[in-house]
């Protein structure tokens, strides 16, 4: 496994893949510390909690330098998301225990209740986007709730895997309640299999989760899959315009545009479409992209090659059949795998902008009428991860987002983001499961009723 800088093309790190019998034996070593770490208190696992929190604010600047340095992500954020995982960390030591607490049910048993058992080992399949964070937010609840975790990270982040793996080490963790496992994409259908396996969340591509869900279908274990997503961002007359464009345009480029739940598609209301598209066209070009150490850059490098190519493709692609590049466009001659901010108009169903995720930071717009075509627009994706309304009627947006909005997220007056308060996850091609929240702390688990007469 190699791990190129993206901003320079260099090769910054190089590890072997594990053996088949390391593996083997990192599952059996795993299996046998959750014996012991399911019949430990959750008040007792809570602590673990706290310490690692304190790693990871303790080492922000040294974890966000390591994703940037790996896959391009420019540093304020990659700091931010260390932060963030620590506040995961938090929230479920103070609210854990409540999620798992058992659950008494009045009925004419003499005791009846819901409990919660943890499943195994859970296998962690991961993205590179963010490498820390996609992380955090399912190990930790998983492995609160009883669960041994063992993470198999995207091949380009080898050393934010192992950095990972070391944190829960240096917090005292039993040593195998989270290991790391550097596999190829081949070996994980023979992973998935093994017995010791009793679920497997991923993060990644709709095609990746449907080839996970196809063998682990086959064993009967327990997915969550958290896929791609095209969201769609309403802008409707009433809406605070400045506000609406200054959330829209960082919503698109947060992360260099690299984010399942960024926004990708903007419906605008006709009447006041020119004088978003003047605001939006102005905000995303006073937007600086290059070295992602400098602090002065909002938008690094994409993190591979590929990637840049294919998000070029797309806007290419888009023009050739109609759409119009307002913005942007051009692979820039920097070294690097730098694309800069784009915007792409008259994109409508059928442009390719529009029905495929665009991973990069490219915006796709189109305009409407009535609520009805808006609706309609927003919902004609395979997608269905999030959304946002944007509109001074509250009543108007509470009842879109409630009835009319296919996506398993809606956001009002703000743009979609991952909250450990809330439970995430999406629908249609993006997925199915919760992450996050109670849901996420229960989600690896098995809700067990019990009942005495």
């Amino acid at each position: 496994m190699k791990s190129i800088n993206p901003k320079n093309n260099k090769i910054i790190f190089e590890t072997s893949n594990y053996s088949s019998e390391n593996i083997k034996n990192i599952l059996k070593e795993s299996w046998d510390s959750y014996q012991n770490w399911k019949t430990i208190s959750i008040d007792k696992r809570l602590e673990f909690l706290y310490t690692v929190a304190e790693l990871l604010k303790a080492k922000a600047e040294i974890l966000g330098k390591l994703m940037t340095d790996e896959m391009g992500k420019p540093i304020a954020q990659g700091i931010a998301e260390a932060e963030k995982c620590a506040w995961v960390c938090e929230y479920y030591a103070e609210n854990g225990q409540n999620f798992l607490n058992d659950i008494t049910i009045e009925s004419n048993y003499k005791k009846s209740m819901v409990h919660f058992e943890p499943l195994g080992i859970i296998l962690g399949i991961m993205p590179w986007n963010f490498p820390f964070w996609q992380v955090f937010r399912f190990a930790i609840p998983t492995i609160l709730a009883g669960n041994a975790v063992i993470l198999k990270h995207s091949p380009n982040v080898s050393m934010c895997a192992l950095e990972i793996e070391k944190l829960f080490h240096e917090a005292k963790f039993p040593i195998n309640i989270f290991r790391t496992i550097i596999a190829d994409i081949y070996e994980i259908p023979a992973i998935i299999e093994d017995e010791r396996i009793q679920g497997i969340s991923l993060t990644g591509s709709t095609m990746a989760g449907k080839k996970v869900a196809e063998t682990a279908g086959k064993n009967l274990k327990k997915t969550l899959l958290e896929l791609g997503g095209s969201d769609p961002y309403i802008i409707f007359e009433d809406a605070d315009i400045e506000k609406s464009v200054e959330s829209c345009v960082t919503s698109r480029l947060i992360n260099t545009g690299q984010s399942c739940i960024a926004a990708k598609r903007f419906i605008v209301h006709e009447k006041i479409y020119k004088t978003f598209l003047e605001l939006f066209v102005e905000k995303m070009k006073s937007k600086k992209y290059g070295d992602p150490l400098d602090k002065e850059n909002d938008l690094g490098p994409l993190a591979r090659e590929d990637l840049r190519d294919e998000i070029h493709r797309l806007v290419t692609e888009s023009k050739s059949k109609g759409a119009d590049v307002l913005l942007g466009g051009k692979i820039v001659p920097e070294a690097g795998f730098y694309y800069p901010p784009t915007i792409v108009t008259n994109a409508y169903p059928g442009i390719p902008v529009w029905d495929e995720e665009t991973f990069g930071p490219v915006a796709a717009i189109a305009k409407f009428n009535t609520e009805d075509e808006a609706v309609e627009l927003a919902n004609n994706s395979l997608f269905g991860l999030g959304a946002a309304i944007f509109s001074n009627d509250e009543e108007k947006a509470l009842n879109i987002a409630l009835n009319k909005i296919n996506t398993g997220n809606v956001f009002i007056n703000d743009f979609v983001k991952s909250n450990p308060m809330f439970p995430f996850g999406g629908i249609k091609n993006s997925g199915y499961g919760r992450e996050l929240s109670l849901f996420g702390a229960r989600e690896f688990t098995n809700i067990k009723t019990i009942a005495l007469k």
